[in-house]
C-alpha cells in the first residue's frame, strides 16, 4: 500500500491558503489555473527598487502622472500618500519637469536596508565559487528565463531568498502536490529536504562579502511535491509528479528537473516505469539532472533514475572544509559510484555535495530526526551533505549554461558538463579517481558556458527507439578475473573498488581524455551481456504491485 500522507485539508492549512490568497492579490498576483504568477498589470513587488528612477510629487497624484507622460517619462506606481509618483526618467526629462507648473519637487529613489534585504547576515556559501558560478553571476548570467523544476518534498513557502529572485520578482510559477494531484497556492515541506535543495539551485541571498547563496539566483521555480515529510514516497507519486511536468512543460516554460532521490533499481534502466517517465522528460527537450545515491564507496551502487545513460547523473565532492584553496578537495565516500549494470559509465561528473549550507524549516522532520548529521548556521540555514545536494548544484549550474545559450539541446548540454569538467589528478598527473567513481570530474560552471566547442553526448543512443521498445543499449565497461573495472573501448581506465578517503587531490584542467569522450558511448544491448559474477538481472522481475513500494530521497550521511 502507499504510505500514507497527512491531510493537506486541516483548519491550520484552510488558513495558510486564505493568508496567502490575500497575500497574493495584496502584492499584485493572482491565480491562473492553478500556480501563482504575476498579472500583467501588477505593480512591482514591495521590494522592487528600479535603477535611475525617481519619485516625482505634484499637486496631486494625477498632476503628477499626467506632467510625467507629457514628458515620454514612464509611471511605475502611484504613491498617492504623499502625492507622487514613481517614475523611470532620463537625466534631461528631470530638468524639463521641474521646470513646469504642478511639480513640488523631484527625489532621486535612494536604496535602504530594511528586513526584506537579507544581505547583511545571512552565511557564506562556498559551492557557487567552487564551480567558478560567482564568476559567471558577475556577468550577469544569474539563470534568469531558466525554469527548474524539482521533485522532492515540497517547499517552504513565502522565503524570500527562495520566493524571489534577485530583482525581487516571484518566481515561483508553479505548486503541484502529486500525492494529492491538486494545484496548491501553500505547499509546506514538513520533511525540510525539498526546501534545501531548492535554495541550493535558487536562492538568491546575498551574503556580506556580497555573493548569492545560490547557483542560479534568478531562476524560475516549479516545485513537484512526491514525498512526504519522512521523505518517503512512492513510484505512482514520482511518476504522476513526472506526468504533470511534462504536461505543463510549455505552459511554464520548464526547462531542466532535479531529481535528488535514489531507489535501488531491480531491473534493467529501461523495463523501470521511472525511468521510461524520467526519459520521457528528456526527449520532451527536459534537461534532467539526478543523484548518484548515497551507498558509496563501493561500485555498482547508482540508483533509480541516475542509471538512465541519458541523462545527467552527479556525484558528490567535498572541499575538505578548505574553500579558498583546492588542492585537497576529495571524492566523499559515500557517493555513489558505477558502473552500471548494463556497463554504462555513471556518473558523469561530480559536483560539491559535502557540508551544503542551504534553508530548512527549523521544526522539519529532518531537524527532528536527524539533527546529528546536520550543522546549523545562522536562523533556517542548516549544513547537510549527499549527492542530493551536488544534483542539485548541476541542476543550477545548467540553468546557467540555458541561460547563455537557450537553443542547446539536452545532449548537447550534457556533452558541455562532461568537457568542461575538470577531473581529479594526483601528483604524478594520473587520475586519481576512476570514471566509475568522477566520471569526468568536477563541474565548472565557466568553462560549460564559454567554452567554444558544441560536444553532444549519446551520440550512439536513440531514446525513441527506447521509448518504443524496439532497441535498448549496454556501455563498455568490464570486469576481469581479478575483480578490476575497466572500458573495452579505451585504455587506462582501471579499478579495482579500492578507495582513498580522506587524501586530498588537485583538480586539473590539465588532464586530456584519451579517445574523447568515447566511454559515455553505447552499443546494442544483447541478451547475453551480463557480468561474469551475475550481476545481471531475471529478465522475468514481476513489476505487479512493485509500484506502491516506498522510495525515498537519499540516505542521511554524516558531514564531510
Amino acid at each position: 500500500m502507499p504510505i500514507p500522507v497527512r491531510s493537506t485539508c486541516s483548519l491550520l492549512t484552510i488558513f495558510v491558503v486564505i493568508s496567502a490568497i490575500l497575500w497574493a492579490f495584496s502584492t499584485g498576483y493572482t491565480n491562473r489555473g492553478g500556480p501563482l504568477v504575476p498579472t500583467a498589470d501588477s505593480p512591482a513587488p514591495a521590494c522592487q527598487h528600479h535603477a535611475q528612477s525617481v519619485i516625482v510629487q505634484g499637486r496631486d497624484v494625477e498632476t503628477a502622472t499626467r506632467l510625467v507622460g507629457s514628458i515620454g517619462g514612464t509611471v511605475i506606481r502611484e504613491l498617492g500618500i504623499i502625492n507622487a509618483v514613481g517614475a523611470e526618467i532620463s537625466a534631461d526629462q528631470i530638468e524639463i519637469l521641474e521646470g513646469l507648473d504642478g511639480i513640488v519637487r523631484i527625489y532621486h529613489n535612494r536604496e535602504l536596508t530594511v528586513s526584506c534585504d537579507w544581505g547583511e547576515d545571512k552565511p557564506e556559501t562556498e559551492f557557487p565559487k567552487m564551480i567558478d558560478a560567482d564568476l559567471l553571476h558577475s556577468q550577469g548570467i544569474t539563470g534568469a528565463g531558466v525554469t527548474v523544476a524539482v521533485v522532492d518534498t515540497g517547499l517552504w513557502d513565502f522565503q524570500w531568498p527562495l520566493c524571489l529572485n534577485s530583482h525581487w520578482y516571484y518566481r515561483v510559477l508553479a505548486k503541484f502536490d502529486a500525492q494529492c494531484d491538486k494545484y496548491t497556492w501553500y505547499l509546506q515541506d514538513k520533511s525540510g529536504h525539498g526546501t534545501h535543495v531548492t535554495s541550493v539551485i535558487a536562492s538568491s541571498a546575498v551574503t556580506k562579502a556580497g555573493l548569492f547563496q545560490g547557483v542560479a539566483p534568478d531562476v524560475n521555480l516549479v516545485s513537484v511535491k512526491a514525498f512526504d515529510e519522512t521523505g518517503k514516497g512512492t513510484y505512482l507519486d514520482v511518476i504522476a509528479g513526472l506526468d504533470w511536468i511534462v504536461d505543463h512543460k510549455e505552459d511554464y516554460s520548464i526547462d531542466v528537473l532535479n531529481l535528488s532521490f535514489s531507489v535501488p533499481p531491480v531491473s534493467f534502466y529501461w523495463d523501470d516505469p521511472l525511468n521510461q517517465a524520467v526519459m520521457r522528460a528528456w526527449d520532451e527537450g527536459i534537461v534532467v539532472v539526478a543523484s548518484a545515491g548515497n551507498a558509496g564507496p563501493d561500485s555498482m551502487t547508482v540508483g533509480v533514475p541516475g542509471n538512465i545513460p541519458y541523462i545527467i547523473t552527479a556525484g558528490a565532492a567535498s572541499d575538505n572544509y578548505t574553500p579558498e584553496t583546492g588542492t585537497d578537495n576529495f571524492l566523499t565516500s559515500f557517493s555513489s559510484a558505477g558502473p552500471t549494470v548494463e556497463g554504462f559509465v555513471k556518473p558523469e561528473v561530480v559536483a560539491p555535495g559535502g557540508h551544503i549550507l542551504g534553508m530548512m524549516p527549523p521544526d522539519c522532520w529532518i531537524v527532528d530526526n536527524y539533527g546529528c548529521f546536520l550543522s546549523q548556521e545562522g536562523d533556517d540555514f542548516y549544513r547537510m551533505s549527499g549527492s542530493s545536494q551536488s544534483a542539485a548544484v548541476v541542476s543550477g549550474l545548467v540553468a546557467l549554461l540555458l541561460q547563455s545559450d537557450p537553443t542547446l539541446t539536452p545532449d548537447e548540454v550534457k556533452g558541455k558538463l562532461m568537457a568542461s569538467a575538470v577531473p581529479a589528478v594526483d601528483e604524478y598527473g594520473d587520475l586519481a579517481y576512476s570514471v566509475f567513481q568522477q566520471g569526468s570530474g568536477l563541474v565548472n560552471a565557466w568553462g560549460a558556458v564559454f567554452d567554444t566547442g558544441l560536444e553532444e553526448a549519446n551520440q550512439t543512443l536513440d531514446i525513441r527507439l527506447e521509448l518504443q521498445d524496439l532497441a535498448h543499449y549496454g556501455g563498455f565497461a568490464n570486469r576481469d578475473q581479478d575483480g578490476n573495472y575497466y572500458l573495452t573501448n579505451v585504455g587506462g581506465y582501471v579499478w579495482n573498488d579500492q578507495y582513498a578517503w580522506g587524501v586530498g587531490y588537485a583538480w586539473s584542467d590539465a588532464y586530456v581524455w584519451s579517445d574523447g569522450y568515447m566511454w559515455s558511448d553505447a552499443r546494442v544491448f544483447i541478451d547475453g551481456y551480463m557480468w561474469s559474477d551475475h550481476y545481471g538481472f531475471d529478465s522475468g522481475y514481476d513489476w505487479s504491485g512493485a509500484l506502491e513500494e516506498s522510495m525515498s530521497i537519499n540516505s542521511y550521511v554524516p558531514q564531510e
